[in-house]
């Protein structure tokens, strides 16, 4: 069995003053407070998660 994929993504961007929609994507993400970086699989709904919020997370290598 091959090793799933991970990638590693830190919150750049604060919440504060965003919609609704974009608090939960960063909760779904793990994400809550500026500067986390959390640890998460590399899927198409993660990557897709990352690519509604580009203001606020950056992939960390």
């Amino acid at each position: 069995m091959a090793a799933t994929k991970t990638i590693k993504i830190k919150q750049i961007g604060s919440p504060i003053r965003r919609p609704e929609s974009q608090r939960k994507i960063l909760i779904g993400l793990g994400l809550n407070k500026m500067h986390k970086v959390v640890e998460v699989q590399d899927t198409p709904e993660t990557r897709g998660a990352i690519a509604k919020l580009p203001h606020m997370v950056e992939v960390v290598s």
